[in-house]
């Protein structure tokens, strides 16, 4: 299956090395060719993020839970200091189907969706064709 989009770069943010690995895996398998970038760490991929300010449209797969700076307090950093040159879809990826992770998650403007791992071909495959339908034409 090759899906075409304007995604060109993904970014996974996950403490999890074996998650990374897998995650990597479903996004080729659902046809992304582009750019993929691992941080095992908040506080690396927040300084990355803040530094590139999104110089190319990128999907972001943040997860919750991690050592350090969680994946709400990198979201929170990145709504007050990101000015974004192109589209970023921000993704949180997690473990936890807990209700008050997706609640704190859906109050934060800057996350467009909670899925619960693993990421599987078919919904990256559908969040690459739901982002493309979504991006404005060139």
């Amino acid at each position: 299956m090759n899906t075409q989009c304007n995604v060109q770069r993904v970014v996974l943010i996950d403490d999890s090395e074996n998650d990374n690995f897998f995650h990597e895996i479903a996004l080729r398998k659902a046809g992304f060719g582009g750019e993929i970038l691992v941080f095992e760490s908040g506080e690396r991929a927040l300084e990355f993020l803040l530094q590139d300010q999104i110089a190319m449209p990128t999907m972001v797969f943040l997860d919750i839970n991690m050592p350090g700076m969680n994946g709400f307090a990198v979201a929170r950093e990145l709504s007050a200091g990101l000015q974004p040159r192109a589209d970023l879809q921000l993704n949180i990826l997690t473990s936890s189907a807990w209700s008050v992770d997706k609640a704190t998650a859906e109050s934060m403007d800057l996350i467009r969706n909670y899925l619960v791992k693993p990421l599987t071909r078919e919904m990256a495959a559908g969040l690459m064709a739901r982002e493309e339908s979504v991006s404005p034409t060139p």
